[in-house]
């Protein structure tokens, strides 16, 4: 085993998908997946890469999901055996954690509102009371302590309690729905932590948002609900079994990413959408249906809920506001002599994504050297981001001049004690401070002013220059601390900025108010920086209730989608390719079309034979961590040598668990029905990790036999060694495989060639084995091995 490291760790072991146990100590340098280098003979390589991934702040060991169901015996006995009551209850039950989804995440999103209304309310109440009464020095201290202490109480708890709950959590959620398995991102902790520490981050007046968080809240949620059941906390309900698999809570995380959008921005289209556009690698018409109505619960439940807070009930939240802008209910008209501003916004928001995207990417590999440093050093770089912010959100507004009140103002003016569009400040009676009504305010107040219509003489250029400078670049320094942090509201707040900008600049030029420029803004540096379409347009369309708004979001959407695609990914991909994520795009590479699967398959193969020497089995599994091996009869169980099927890792451990031993090598029959049943193999929950090393064998039971037929998975996905290995990748994607087995052109060869994993598929394993593909064909395209990021 070669010494090297990862950022001064110990290599973690290779990953059950590897094909072998030795690493080539002149792999090709990558801190996220090291490749073996290429040789002379390829099928004598060993395919060697330990597949790790920054998940929090610990580097990970990455597995993949088990998407396809293994149909051996157990699995077609257990089918056969249903009869119309089990089949009831399987659809009861998919329908009834779906419900349980949505109130749950209504709930969190509800109460998650109405703590950062209420703690960042009284925050503002305090300190604009201490302006009243002319002890500005004291309403500074009192605004930046209790960010530092909000800021602090994130950091500390997220560091120390549920790394894996930093960040959005969207790239984590994202890659589990595309098959990666990273260690406790599901957890009961990471689900506390995220909400608590959202609430926490939100309230201390970072740029931060909560919707992110809320996607993976939701995630969490669907994933602790859809565990199967649990014997620790006696949750052993027979119809709970019926999805202790990976493709059952699969679609019930999609659903909880829906669920977590639909409770952010209560946007119920908007969030199916979400989870359909941008989430899920798999989809099909009944896992619609079950989103779509996980996420009507969600607004009906948050509907319920508001209803409750309009009488008052609910302190400084107010009636409400979940982020929803009802703010152009009237109709709007406009002109071909609109489009061209609209299309400039388009490019605007294409070119700032991808700066905003680049610039996030740059950054976050700089807080990766701050945090290698450990736990204390990623707590003071949060600390010092909120003294910064503290100090250019309080000091800022003082720039600006005081203006006197309009005459016909749709609000009171000056705002005291409360959110509005007219902050007082440090501004005589009768006056407002345009810039202190955005920027000393929390982040949904900053957008509704934004979007405010009759409001085109209230805010001055200078003010929203400087806000949009502010958010802008405080938002890319604010995500990478150790604390949940959202993008989509500050994403949103930083479009309407400039978008209002754009609008304050063209004036009496077009038929738009500024409040709808600022709209169109936020949608194009949304489409610039997250690359969705159709899902965004939906969201923005429920977000302002008004469908007259249709053409002019798409069009400003595919334009800044455009434009931002010739330069970089889209956020959420770049986050995953810096923390290391093995995931598998939608297409496939052009260069993996000249070659064939058999050109990076590699070896040793380890496989088994239908009835096994225990000694045999116990051996392999000790010595290597692969996850799934393939069994051929030879004879005489059969004339000749055939592939049989293959087996999991976790059922041979389940074998020898139960010692379900021969002592002679024949086939068992019937009888192994009357030992085991389909539970025995079904996927266990979160934290059940079954291992060879705490089966205790003897001497004697080595000497014994297995009969592998039974357990076999006797129909898994084959491709021939001569398929292009971009077809085999998008049958490897489409499916949602963990292995994939290879076999010969010729018949008279062993029955199988190797196996297929995840990590096989990976750039940097194939130019790893085809070097000459860099220099003849990626060399002019410069590309790059993404770094190991710990935030």
């Amino acid at each position: 085993m070669s010494s090297n490291s990862i950022n001064g760790a110990p290599p973690p072991p290779p990953p059950p998908e590897a094909t072998s146990t030795t690493t080539d100590p002149e792999s090709l340098s990558t801190p996220l997946l090291r490749s073996s280098s290429h040789s002379h003979s390829q099928r004598s390589l060993t395919n060697s890469t330990s597949q790790v991934a920054i998940v929090g702040s610990n580097v990970c060991p990455i597995e993949s999901l088990d998407y396809e169901i293994a149909e051996n015996d157990f699995f077609k006995q257990d089918w056969r055996s249903r009869g119309k009551i089990q089949i009831f209850q399987y659809i009861f039950m998919k329908w009834s954690l779906c419900f349980l989804i949505g109130v749950a995440v209504s709930l969190v999103g509800f109460f998650n509102n109405l703590a950062v209304e209420n703690i960042a309310g009284i925050k503002f109440v305090v300190t604009s009371n201490m302006m009243l009464a002319d002890r500005y020095y004291m309403a500074f201290f009192v605004f930046a302590a209790s960010n530092l202490v909000l800021t602090l109480f994130a950091a500390i708890l997220t560091a120390f309690i549920a790394p894996a709950a930093a960040g959005s959590g969207i790239p984590e959620v994202k890659a589990y729905l595309n098959g990666v398995d990273a260690p406790g991102i599901y957890s009961l902790r990471t689900l506390l932590v995220k909400i608590i520490g959202s609430i926490s981050a939100v309230s201390s007046s970072l740029i931060v948002g909560k919707a992110g968080p809320m996607v993976h809240t939701g995630a969490c949620i669907a994933s602790l609900l859809g565990q199967g059941g649990s014997k620790k906390y006696g949750l052993t309900w027979r119809w709970l079994r019926f999805f202790k698999n990976d493709r059952d809570r699969r679609d019930l995380v999609t659903c909880g990413s829906a669920a977590g959008i639909a409770a952010a921005f209560r946007a119920p289209v908007g969030g199916v959408l979400f989870a359909l556009e941008e989430m899920a690698s798999w989809w099909r018409s009944a896992l619609l249906w079950r989103a779509f109505f996980t996420t009507a619960v969600v607004a009906i439940v948050l509907r319920a809920l508001i209803d409750f807070c309009l009488s008052g009930k609910c302190g400084l939240f107010g009636t409400g506001g979940l982020i929803m802008f009802d703010v152009y209910s009237a109709s709007i008209t406009y002109h071909l002599v609109d489009v061209p501003p609209v299309l400039i916004l388009g490019v605007i928001g294409g070119i700032l994504g991808c700066l905003y995207n680049f610039l996030l990417d740059k950054v976050l590999r700089i807080y990766n050297f701050i945090n290698e440093k450990g736990t204390v050093y990623k707590i003071f770089l949060a600390c010092l981001i909120s003294i910064f912010t503290s100090c250019l959100l309080f000091g800022l507004p003082w720039l600006a001049s005081c203006h006197p009140c309009p005459a016909h103002a749709s609000e009171a003016c000056p705002t005291l004690g409360r959110s509005g569009n007219y902050k007082k400040f440090q501004c005589p009676p009768g006056h407002y401070n345009d810039l202190a009504s955005l920027i000393f305010n929390t982040n949904d107040d900053a957008i509704r002013n934004l979007f405010s219509r009759d409001t085109d003489s209230e805010f001055q250029h200078l003010s929203v220059l400087v806000f949009f400078v502010t958010c802008f670049f405080l938002s890319i320094f604010s995500y990478g601390i150790v604390a949940p942090a959202g993008l989509f509201v500050p994403v949103i707040v930083t479009g309407a900025s400039y978008g209002r900008f754009v609008g304050m600049l063209v004036g009496s030029h077009s038929s738009l108010n500024h409040g709808l420029y600022a709209v169109l803004g936020a949608a194009s540096f949304l489409g610039g920086s997250m690359r969705m379409t159709v899902s965004l347009c939906v969201v923005i369309l429920e977000l302002t209730n008004n469908l007259l708004l249709l053409p002019l979001i798409m069009l400003v959407l595919l334009v800044s989608k455009t434009v931002a695609d010739a330069f970089n990914g889209n956020i959420y991909d770049l986050i995953m390719k810096a923390k290391g994520f093995p995931y598998l795009e939608t297409h496939a590479e052009p260069y993996m079309r000249q070659l064939t699967v058999g050109d990076v398959v590699t070896g040793p193969l380890q496989l088994f034979h239908g009835i096994e020497k225990v000694g045999n089995v116990v051996h392999v599994l000790r010595t290597t961590r692969h996850h799934g091996f393939p069994v051929i009869d030879e004879p005489p169980l059969s004339e000749a040598p055939v592939l049989y099927g293959l087996i999991l890792r976790a059922h041979l451990i389940e074998l020898l668990k139960k010692k379900a031993f021969l002592s002679t090598p024949v086939a068992t029959g019937i009888d192994s029905f009357k030992q085991f049943s389909a539970s025995d193999f079904a996927k266990r929950g979160n934290g059940h990790v079954e291992d060879i090393e705490d089966i205790e064998i003897t001497e004697e039971e080595l000497e014994m036999f297995l009969d592998l037929h039974p357990f076999t998975n006797a129909s898994p996905y084959t491709v021939v060694e001569t398929m292009s290995l971009a077809k085999a990748r998008i049958l490897f994607r489409e499916v949602g495989l963990r292995h994939l087995l290879v076999i010969p052109k010729i018949s008279n060869r062993l029955p199988v060639v190797g196996i297929l994993t995840r990590h096989d598929f990976m750039p940097e394993h194939i130019l790893g084995l085809h070097p000459s593909l860099i220099r003849s064909r990626w060399k002019r395209l410069r590309i790059r091995v993404p770094r190991l990021l710990k935030f």
